[in-house]
């Protein structure tokens, strides 16, 4: 089995240099791309992010009629993540698979899913990314009562937008999505760009231990009060393989999802050129990435075309190397041997239709100012916890490190930061005054990236999670159009549960 290159500076030296052969050893040999020990485990957590293995899959499309109804069901689960020479992983799962089923349906359609909870604790269903009717939304204690333990709930709604989203838990989500409970939906367009495949990747990495087995190290301050939970090993679609197999010729939609708790992907193809078309569901003018590099936070999606230029029989490496250092190889686009499916890229449109957005209206807009506070190396003394000041050990003693305008989020019941009259532009100027990245989610609404750093962004596009680097400044824009109490928060999960959560109301 051939497997990613290690996050070690000297081997990516020799990886770039040409002289890292691929083995089936090199899962053996090389510690940096293995499991790791409990020890080695621990020493590792205290590092920003390590380099894993990571592996493609294919979809199963399954299209869907005007009312679509689906089951899933939440347990326990065995899957086999790292290959034969390693043991079964127990995983928490929808319907025993990682990731989840794909759900295909159709934009406009009226979405069923009918969610049985057989894990030994509550869970919700968030649907990552859709608007939906707040009572939708999956968060426990602030849109419905969690599901419990041999309960069902349906969740029903329309689909109005077009693109990638994912479901996943709001309870307990920090280790219920790193033990693997996620799965992607995919909402078609009625006139789908035209390409000879679309493919997801749904990006993860786990903390393993030797025999493969999850490091149940969850919720640890270390990680609570850094860069989250970071793992050590990567998998596309559930399973570490070597090599995604192309055709020469062909172009390919590639749907991109990171459901990590907390790693950044930063995705250099190379020798190819893929064109960004969507981010988080949102068609945008397609362009090349900054940099040639996708950058891609915890619960952000990207849509790519790439047209594939290898010739038959070679291979092209997909490289991480968002953390300085640390690169690795993903995974090989490996070309058949076949004769190209075409002698010349295919000639079609790539641009998508937008999806039915209201636009803001800059000039009425009310303006929020959020700052972000807290975690190691953040200088922040203290802040309102329960209604009442607390210093920082006081608040690391309850699992808690980060704050949003100086409160940190706790307990079940939590008061807005702000309130906006429903169909109200609102800007909000958010800070990040941390040493850390912090990828922010709203729910229930897609916003406009309007600047970073008062520069203003070149493409304004939509979103609904923004990355902030470490002491950036970031302004959005969106209309407040969906009623209800919605969650504003961190998708590194573990900021999230040490406090870096909040909730904008729309009345």
């Amino acid at each position: 089995m051939t497997t990613g290159l290690p996050a070690h500076p000297r081997m990516n030296a020799a990886w770039r240099a040409g002289r890292l052969k691929a083995s089936r050893k090199n899962m053996e040999l090389n510690a940096s791309a293995r499991p790791f020990g409990r020890r080695r485990l621990l020493q590792f957590a205290y590092s920003a992010a390590v380099a894993g293995v990571i592996a493609p899959s294919g979809i199963f499309p399954a299209r869907a009629g005007d009312h679509p109804r689906h089951a899933l069901t939440a347990g326990a689960g065995r899957v086999r993540l790292v290959g034969t020479d390693y043991p079964e992983t127990t995983v928490w799962a929808f319907d025993g698979q990682v990731p989840g089923p794909e759900i295909r349906v159709q934009q406009g359609d009226r979405l069923s899913v009918a969610v049985t909870n057989n894990l030994a604790e509550e869970t919700t269903v968030h649907w990552h990314g859709v608007r939906v009717p707040n009572a939708m939304d999956g968060v426990p204690y602030l849109t419905q009562r969690p599901i419990g333990v041999g309960e069902t709930f349906t969740y029903e709604f329309e689909v109005p937008d077009a693109g990638t989203y994912w479901y996943h838990p709001h309870q307990r989500s920090f280790e219920q999505v790193g033990r693997g409970l996620y799965g992607p939906l995919i909402i078609e367009e009625p006139e789908p760009i035209r390409v000879d495949r679309d493919v997801t990747w749904v990006l993860d990495d786990w903390r393993l231990l030797e025999d493969a087995s999850i490091s149940d190290d969850f919720g640890n301050m270390m990680d609570l009060s850094h860069n989250g939970r970071v793992g050590n090993t990567m998998t596309v679609n559930g399973q570490v393989l070597d090599a995604f197999p192309v055709r020469a010729g062909e172009r390919i939609r590639l749907r991109l999802i990171n459901a990590a708790n907390a790693r950044i992907f930063g995705l250099d193809f190379r020798d190819h050129h893929p064109m960004v078309v969507a981010i988080d569901g949102q068609p945008v003018e397609p362009h090349e990435p900054d940099g040639d590099r996708i950058v891609l936070a915890p619960a952000m999606r990207i849509d790519l075309v790439i047209d594939m230029a290898g010739t038959p029989g070679s291979r092209a490496p997909v490289v991480d190397d968002f953390y300085q250092d640390l690169a690795y190889r993903v995974v090989d686009l490996a070309y058949a041997n076949e004769a190209p499916l075409r002698d010349h890229p295919l000639d079609a449109p790539i641009r998508l239709e937008s999806n039915p957005l209201p636009e803001p209206v800059l000039s009425e807009a009310v303006r929020h100012e959020v700052v972000f506070t807290g975690g190691m190396m953040g200088m922040m003394s203290g802040a309102m916890m329960g209604g009442r000041m607390m210093d920082m050990r006081s608040m690391m003693r309850q699992g808690m490190a980060w704050a949003i305008n100086g409160v940190v989020a706790g307990g079940h019941v939590m008061d807005p930061i702000f309130t906006l009259e429903r169909g109200r532009t609102c800007i909000i100027a958010m800070a990040n005054d941390t040493a850390w990245h912090h990828p922010m989610h709203l729910h229930g609404h897609s916003f406009r990236v309007l600047s970073r750093n008062g520069e203003p962004t070149r493409y304004r596009v939509w979103q609904d999670t923004v990355l902030l680097a470490p002491r950036e400044r970031v302004e959005i824009a969106f209309v407040a159009d969906n009623p209800g109490d919605w969650m504003f928060h961190c998708h590194i999960l573990e900021h999230q549960a040490a406090g870096m959560m909040s909730v904008i109301r729309v009345a």
